[in-house]
């Protein structure tokens, strides 16, 4: 099954994945209501199997609340695009993010340079 790129999107956040269908899953649900532009989509993903529906109680305000599941999560990472290919500086910016160092981006690259013995 081919799904719309809403319905991706739906999945992606629902799973807590970026739009790369990349990242941590921490979470396995979306809530909405069927006032939302999002509860069409979340009713067709349960008829095709990947998500499951659970009425609405008092704490989802009422809204219904949908769960991913291991057939959604195989859709994502089927229908996920591929990420953009980085250039070097921008591996290197990322790899300082992740250092989460005290250092300025050119104290690092400075730093990372003299460690390679460039």
């Amino acid at each position: 099954m081919i799904v719309t790129a809403n319905q991706l999107h739906i999945l992606q956040h629902a799973l807590g994945l970026n739009e790369y269908g990349l990242g941590e899953s921490y979470r396995t649900h979306f809530v909405t209501g069927e006032d939302s532009d999002d509860h069409a989509d979340c009713v067709a993903l349960t008829v095709a199997g990947l998500m499951t529906r659970r009425s609405g109680n008092a704490a989802t305000g009422d809204m219904d609340l949908f769960n991913v599941t291991d057939k959604g999560r195989a859709q994502v990472a089927a229908q996920s695009p591929a990420p953009p290919k980085l250039t070097r500086s921008q591996r290197r910016y990322r790899d300082w993010l992740a250092a989460d160092c005290d250092m300025t981006f050119g104290e690092w690259i400075a730093y990372t340079s003299r460690r390679a013995g460039k």
